[in-house]
């Protein structure tokens, strides 16, 4: 689905204390922007952040970082995260929103910046076999990852597409990565800590099944 430009959105991004404008300044210092030092998790294409917004308001103990490339999606996903801290009688003080192609993400994370968790959530399953190297789960991308996950660190991964999950689970099991968790329709799983997103909910509707898996590195 196309989203329109949004004239206010770039601006309002601007203005905020949890937008990032210029990501790549931050590559090998991520942890210092944070006023507690604590596990970085980051999320891989926040989309209207419902995820990240209640991710980090019910984790305070952990930090947030969530990436879009997409300022028209972003400053909805900063609305959502304040909204929801606001409801909560809650500073806001574990979370930074910013926008960048995730396709190189190597460019604004390094070795220094040490992430404990990274989700993916219904990314663009791209099933041309010329697009599936832009995939989030494609071996090239999870090389980046494994640049700045810690050992042990972990990839939640959600997504409606049969294909794209079981070409997942290959790329992960051939690059390093154990499978501890998999199911093939989520919300009928024994998984108590799932979060739903937007997509989430409107695929359920569908009728559709969520498959889920949770990949450890090695």
């Amino acid at each position: 689905m196309r989203i329109r430009r949004n004239p206010i959105a770039r601006p309002e991004l601007a203005a905020s204390k949890i937008f990032i404008d210029e990501p790549i300044l931050n590559k090998g210092h991520w942890h210092e922007l944070f006023l507690k030092k604590q596990p970085i998790y980051l999320e891989l294409g926040c989309g209207k952040g419902t995820f990240i917004a209640k991710m980090s308001s019910s984790m305070p103990n952990t930090n947030f970082i969530a990436v879009d490339i997409k300022s028209e999606v972003l400053f909805l996903a900063k609305r959502n995260v304040e909204q929801t801290f606001k409801e909560l009688n809650k500073n806001i003080e574990n979370v930074y929103l910013t926008a960048y192609n995730i396709e190189l993400i190597n460019n604004i994370f390094d070795e220094n910046d040490k992430v404990n968790r990274i989700y993916i959530n219904f990314c663009n399953p791209w099933p041309r076999p010329k697009h599936k190297k832009r995939r989030l789960t494609h071996p090239r991308q999870l090389n980046h990852y494994k640049k700045f996950l810690i050992p042990s660190g972990e990839i939640f991964f959600k997504t409606d597409d049969d294909e794209l999950f079981n070409e997942s689970i290959n790329y992960f099991e051939d690059n390093g990565f154990n499978i501890i968790y998999k199911t093939y329709d989520l919300h009928a799983s024994n998984f108590e800590e799932n979060i739903e997103t937007e997509h989430e909910k409107m695929f359920i509707e569908q009728g559709k099944k969520i498959k889920f898996l949770i990949a450890r590195i090695q």
